[in-house]
């Protein structure tokens, strides 16, 4: 059957109405949603300085909100404030380090804020330690922590893939 001109002519000016689905677009969006809170929540990651070499270890813990110690081969660094030279620790004679020593104590009796005082209420010390600097060095900042009564000391490695059993 033949179409009439009145029916190409209503054919041209018809727009057609498109018609979306919503469910399935709400659907990945929420899955989406779901996924990104997941993995947001779980990431807690310590900025290393780039003088700083990590040792590797395998890890399954993750790291709490703790004062940061960086020690790199040079100087060592308390929550981003340089605070002596590794130099002046290797030469001293004693197992407590002074200015470290204050400054933990200056981080006690500055309670600003939750984050600070969930810091300082842990007692707790993550030590980022490059691994060119001698263990007599860590371990004279461990000893000087432990004296502050930061008791809880964590040392910070890069983590590596677990080994699989060959079989």
């Amino acid at each position: 059957m033949k179409n009439s001109r009145r029916m190409k002519r209503m054919s041209r000016n018809r727009t057609k109405i498109v018609k979306m689905n919503l469910t399935s677009l709400m659907d990945v969006f929420t899955i989406l949603v779901f996924f990104l809170l997941v993995n947001s929540a779980t990431t807690e990651v310590l900025e290393t300085p780039k003088q700083i070499k990590l040792p590797t270890s395998i890890i399954e813990d993750k790291p709490r909100e703790t004062v940061v110690i960086f020690v790199s081969p040079l100087e060592v660094t308390v929550q981003g404030e340089s605070v002596v030279l590794v130099a002046d620790i290797v030469a001293a004679q004693g197992q407590n380090i002074e200015p470290i020593a204050r400054i933990l104590a200056k981080i006690n009796e500055n309670i600003i804020g939750i984050s600070t005082k969930a810091v300082a209420e842990s007692r707790e010390v993550t030590i980022l330690a490059d691994r060119a600097v001698p263990f007599d060095v860590v371990k004279k900042v461990m000893s000087t922590c432990t004296s502050q009564g930061f008791e809880r000391i964590s040392l910070a490695v890069l983590q590596k893939a677990p080994k699989r059993a060959q079989g």
